[in-house]
């Protein structure tokens, strides 16, 4: 593990370099040698200092190495008005040296430590980036909903420390009680974001400029889960008598967020409340601690991670033209932009679980593991079902169809590098089904 750090130092000089293409070039070339690394079972391998990955920690970190090419892939408008373009550049390459270090780190002081840093470059992100003047007030509630509930988390590794006297995540053999489930957890709900502690997300969606809003959506929201995955098995025997709580707030809070969706008006902040209404079912599937719930929540996180990211991309593209996200003013795109329609077609059929998506793959094994823990959860995973494939189709229909706007002045058809972004979302996302056995081979 130790020689892809290496690699990822050795491109901070090329964030210097004055080529948008390079920089992309070269993190495209690094998932791809990282994807001949890979991890076929449970065991850790490449094992070097206290990091190495098995198949849940390789999937996720080459989830970040792709995000994060597309995220360069997507702020081409950074580079051509010089927006701090070097500065950004290294923000990314942090940003992606701090996520590759979480998800290999096999030791849980060192997964805790850049945890908390993965947050810095995010907010400098939000708030270097973003738009509206509100992104200080959203990078604040980031910063602080997430710093709140990771003393306790501190706290409690000290304790878990104490008890087992060591901290490498295969050698933890120990049940907590309740008190140490709450402080240990909660920074993983609020970085979900579990339905309650949510509020953090939309805001710093909606003030974040793109390449912030994929890194948000397409990975940050999977540190909770993995967390989870990670941890779940010291709390078993508090999780069977409690987890019913979460899995029904989970479960709810979809469906309000659901709910939500269908009254906004601003693209982004329907994208991002799709995110939660998702990411909620994610949470449900891993606290009914059944095997079915664990591979489901792994699929759903990587399929979700693919397609929000993607249609964030979409709201991005139309709102560099028209310079709006309303969806009043943003109506009739199929008449301007046609070829772009098919991605919006391709992306929110995606995001509605719509075969051949991994999607769909996920929502059924969540369904079954979610019937299975309790046969009540079929009325809330009906309407969560349902009214996912609305807010999609209410976003493509009234995007899409209807009077173009008058007050447009000039419009473009897509370029080059929008197509090649969208359909690199959109192939990972709809290919990954046909060898779909192994997203679930980490148990």
């Amino acid at each position: 593990m130790m020689k892809f750090l290496i690699t990822l130092l050795f491109l901070i000089p090329l964030c210097f370099c004055y080529n948008y293409w390079l920089m992309v070039n070269c993190f495209f070339i690094l998932s791809f040698m990282f994807m001949m690394n890979y991890s076929f079972n449970n065991l850790y391998l490449n094992v070097s200092y206290l990091f190495g990955n098995d198949l849940l920690g390789y999937i996720f970190i080459l989830l970040s190495f792709w995000i994060c090419a597309l995220m360069l892939l997507a702020s081409e408008k950074i580079y051509k008005i010089d927006n701090y373009y070097y500065l950004f550049n290294l923000m990314v390459l942090l940003l992606m040296m701090s996520l590759f270090l979480v998800f290999s780190s096999m030791n849980l002081f060192i997964f805790y430590v850049f945890f908390e840093v993965s947050l810095i470059p995010t907010l400098i992100l939000i708030m270097g980036w973003g738009y509206q003047p509100e992104r200080i007030e959203a990078g604040i509630y980031l910063l602080f909903y997430t710093l709140l509930v990771s003393l306790p988390m501190m706290i409690s590794i000290f304790y878990m420390y104490n008890c087992m006297g060591t901290m490498m995540l295969m050698f933890m053999n120990y049940q907590f009680n309740l008190l140490m489930y709450f402080c240990m957890n909660l920074v993983f709900f609020v970085k979900m974001p579990m339905f309650f502690i949510h509020l953090w997300l939309p805001k710093a969606h909606v003030e974040a400029p793109i390449s912030g809003s994929m890194i948000l959506a397409g990975v940050m929201l999977k540190l909770g889960g993995y967390g989870l995955f990670r941890l779940m098995s010291l709390f078993i025997l508090v999780g069977l008598k409690i987890n019913f709580i979460i899995v029904t707030i989970s479960l709810v809070g979809g469906f309000f967020v659901s709910l939500i969706c269908v009254y906004q008006s601003d693209m982004k902040s329907l994208v991002a409340y799709s995110s939660v209404a998702h990411m909620g079912m994610v949470l449900a599937g891993i606290m009914t601690l059944n095997i079915w719930g664990f591979w489901g929540s792994l699929v759903m996180m990587l399929a979700h991670g693919l397609c929000s990211s993607g249609l964030f991309c979409l709201v991005n593209i139309v709102y560099e033209r028209i310079h709006s996200r309303s969806l009043y003013l943003n109506k009739g795109l199929l008449n301007m932009m046609p070829s772009l329609s098919f991605w919006w077609f391709m992306l929110c059929s995606s995001n509605m679980a719509a075969p051949p998506s991994l999607n769909l793959m996920g929502e059924i094994i969540l369904l079954n593991s979610l019937v299975s823990y309790s046969s009540l959860s079929m009325i809330l995973l009906m309407f969560l079902s349902f009214f996912s494939a609305v807010y999609s189709l209410y976003l493509f229909s009234y995007s899409q169809h209807g009077l173009y706007y008058s007050g447009m002045y000039s419009v473009y058809q897509g370029v080059f590098r929008e197509y090649l972004l969208l359909l690199l979302h959109w192939l990972p996302l709809n290919f990954m089904i046909i060898k779909s056995e192994l997203w679930v081979l980490w148990i």
